[in-house]
Parts: structure tokens; sequence; C-alpha cells
């Protein structure tokens, strides 16, 4: 009898542990499946480069750790950080989570692996690493508090010559890397090339525009001035704040240009034409009418 009751005892103590672990685990589950959407939702936001949904995705107080940056912490620092960032010509950043450790109701862990690309003047740039990132639950939502990922390309060998940015930098015309230009109002087929600098920084920058055969670009302007060399084909280019084609004049490889800032400019291209343009950065397109 006594066997009995406690057998039942047990039973009961059990079916009481089993039903307290259940909506336990269930909870953690869903803590761990709405983490991994935001983690992926966070790559979408930087291929789309919006860095507003990217800002609002770390709590007010969250600490960004990169490798080889200066620790980020708070909204602002964090927004400065991703803005240059986003900035950087052909990033393209994945992430892949290899673990998520809920530790409580409102804490969780993330763990992953990470890779980059990125343009270069010497061509494309990679990266790859580790990363840990904590979460914090505010307000009934996941936000990041800790991001900290870690680089695992190998050091220079200890050998090396140190890097000097003052030293020549020579790109031959095959290692040219070429990427689609996307401007708002911007017909596409136009390419982009960074030679040199930061054309979305401060600072000189030289880079080349890839046209096709027939292409029209409209009457824009830029905040600085520009100095252009037709490098092949025929470019084509006309002064003004209204599009008349027929004034356009035709420029031939060795052909320079001066475009001084703020003045309004459109044209085009005859056969596949590949133009140089210098100049201090931040390099930018503004579409109508010049100041």
């Amino acid at each position: 009898m006594r066997s009995t009751q406690r057998i039942a005892a047990l039973t009961a103590i059990t079916a009481i542990g089993i039903a307290v672990i259940a909506p336990t685990a269930s909870s953690q589950s869903k803590d761990e499946q709405a983490i991994r959407a935001l983690t992926y939702q966070w790559q979408r936001d930087i291929a789309e480069r919006n860095l507003d949904r990217i800002v609002a995705l770390h709590a007010p107080d969250a600490i960004v750790m990169m490798s080889h940056n200066p620790v980020a912490t708070g909204t602002a620092a964090i927004r400065g950080a991703w803005d240059e960032g986003l900035k950087t010509p052909g990033l393209d950043l994945h992430w892949t989570p290899t673990k998520i450790e809920v530790a409580s109701p409102t804490v969780a862990t993330e763990y992953g692996t990470y890779t980059e690309s990125f343009d270069t003047p010497n061509g494309k740039g990679h990266d790859a690493g580790n990363y840990v990132t904590i979460w914090h639950k505010i307000d009934g939502k996941w936000r990041i508090a800790l991001d900290a990922p870690v680089t695992t390309m190998p050091l220079p060998a200890a050998n090396a010559a140190p890097m000097d940015a003052a030293d020549m930098q020579i790109t031959t015309g095959t290692g040219v890397t070429w990427s689609d230009l996307s401007v708002p109002g911007f017909d596409p087929g136009a390419k982009i090339a960074v030679l040199h600098g930061n054309p979305a920084g401060t600072g000189d920058y030289t880079l080349r525009l890839q046209f096709p055969a027939g292409y029209r670009f409209p009457v824009h302007w830029h905040p600085k001035g520009e100095h252009l060399t037709v490098v092949s084909g025929t470019f084509q280019l006309a002064m003004g704040n209204t599009a008349d084609w027929s004034t356009l004049r035709n420029y031939a490889p060795g052909d320079f240009l001066y475009l001084p800032a703020e003045h309004a400019h459109y044209g085009g291209a005859q056969g596949v034409t590949v133009v140089q343009l210098h100049g201090e950065g931040p390099f930018e397109i503004k579409l109508g009418p010049g100041k």
C-alpha cells in the first residue's frame, strides 16, 4: 500500500515538473526563433542600407565592438559607425548563427560566424570571423545590447614590409573591378570602379565610370568640382539646367574637362565609353538644376 502511494506521489511530482518545464522550454524556443528572425532581418536591412532600422534594433545603451575600430557606445555613436560602414563600396555582409542561448526571459546570447566582402582599389577585399551578440528584451522586444565580431583573417607576415599610405599605388587595366552604378533617376547600365580613396568619405578619390552605347544621364550637379578625363569611347556633355540634347558636344579619349561645383550638366555616350573622375570627397550626385 505504501509502495502504491509512493509511486502515485512520484508520478504526481513528475507531472508537475513537466507542466512547469514545458511552458518554459516552449517560451525559450519562441524567443530563439524571434532572435533568429531578427538577425536575418538585420542582414536584409544592411543589404538595403536602411540605417534607421539597423540603429533601432540596438538598445539605447548598446555597445558595438568592431575589429580594428573604436568601441561605439550608445545610439549616436552606433549610428555614426554604421553610417560610415554602409558607405563602404560594394559591401556584402552575411553571418550565420550557430547557437542561440536564451539564459532568461530577458537575456540571450547568440554565437556565429560571418563573412564580408567589399570593393578596394586593387579588387575585392574579404574578411571573415566569429561573433557574439548579447540580446536584452526591452518592453517586450529583443534588442542588441552588445555586438562583438572578431576577425579570424591572418595577420601580415612578421617580415612583411609595413604598409605606407604614401606608397605608390598601381592598378592594371585588367585589375579594375566594376560595380553597377545605382543612382535614383539614372537609367540602369552604367558602372563604377573605385581606383583610389573613398568617394563617400573625405579626401581625394579617383574613380571610373563606364557607360553603354547610347546611354543618357539626366540633368544633375555635384557639391564639389570634378576633374574628368575621357579614357575610351566618345563622351558627350553639355552644361545647363534643362536638357537640350542637341547641344551635346563629343569628347574623345585624352580630352580633359573640369566641371565646377554646383554647375548642372547632362550627357551620355556614343559607343561603350569610359571616363575617369578625380576630386575631393564626398562624391555626390544631385538630380535637377544646379544652385
